[in-house]
């Protein structure tokens, strides 16, 4: 199939972008990379009027080490961050989580705004923002302003931006000290969604016991999920006396919307889930205790 007719825009400013879409309201639906909605458009499960392609926006492209925290424009490609030494040296999961992500020409023309704001929770990006609690930046006609990832997914596709905002950046915090970080995911195939997946951060003292601890999922809830009741009980313990299997177990166990289809049920998909969390605790442990 073709998608359906519609108006193309190309504006050369975040401004004009913001300004075009308060303008034609919700039959307008921005596009970046296109690897997400273009299939959608050609099977005409979307349907829009208007098209604005941000292709044109050099400000939202680009990487930029500040201090405690990295700032990624929203236009900036997979394979750029990828492949920047800085994210690889500050952010580690980002960098570890790119891979991940499709084939590489998905990686080489979809962009890390895109991927978040599409907000799919099989998506490693979205995971990631959430998992490293990191600031989503936005423009509308309004000006500017910043969601934690904590309040920007809030349900299937969807986020806190309102229909004329658009995303301009992420600004992840760097973790510093003794820390090790993870993802693992399980797909039928290479490039597939995951079917589930988890992302660890941890860091330890100088005693080894937990600091600081994020545990996030991908593909077991229609937006991605932080196991924050876990993790409050994991701070201040002795990491050697954690079992990860059982880390696994207890952060899957309380999980009432994870989704079923062809490819797997919910309890199929979330006893993965526990094994990728399990994997993911162990390796990123291991990191941190070698640091």
């Amino acid at each position: 199939m073709k998608p359906a007719a519609f108006e193309y825009h190309a504006p050369t400013t975040a401004a004009e972008a913001v300004t075009l879409l308060a303008d034609l309201g919700d039959e307008a639906k921005i596009i970046a990379g296109g690897q997400s909605l273009v299939p959608m458009l050609a099977l005409r499960l979307a349907v829009f009027d208007h098209l604005v392609d941000l292709r044109r926006l050099e400000e939202l492209r680009g990487i930029e080490n500040r201090g405690d925290a990295v700032w990624v424009g929203a236009g900036t490609t997979h394979a750029t961050v990828g492949r920047d030494p800085g994210i690889r040296r500050d952010i580690p999961l980002l960098h570890r989580a790119t891979p991940l992500i499709g084939h590489f020409q998905i990686r080489n023309r979809g962009t890390i705004g895109g991927a978040i704001a599409h907000a799919d929770a099989a998506g490693e990006y979205p995971a990631v923002a959430l998992t490293l609690d990191a600031q989503l930046h936005t423009l509308s006609p309004r000006g500017q302003r910043t969601i934690p990832a904590a309040e920007y997914f809030t349900g299937m596709w969807s986020t806190a931006m309102e229909s004329d905002e658009l995303l301009t950046g992420i600004t992840f915090p760097v973790w510093r000290g003794r820390t090790g970080f993870a993802i693992e995911e399980f797909a039928r195939r290479a490039g597939d969604f995951a079917m589930a997946g988890a992302v660890v951060a941890v860091r330890l003292d100088a005693d080894s016991r937990i600091e600081r601890v994020a545990v996030g999922l991908i593909g077991l809830a229609p937006t991605p999920l932080r196991a924050g009741v876990i993790e409050a009980e994991l701070v201040g313990r002795p990491v050697a006396g954690i079992d990860a299997a059982e880390i696994g177990r207890s952060v899957t166990a309380g999980l009432n919307s994870v989704p079923a289809d062809i490819h797997g049920s919910a309890d199929y998909r979330r006893r993965i889930g526990a094994v990728m969390v399990a994997r993911a605790w162990s390796r990123a442990v291991e990191e941190a205790s070698n640091d």
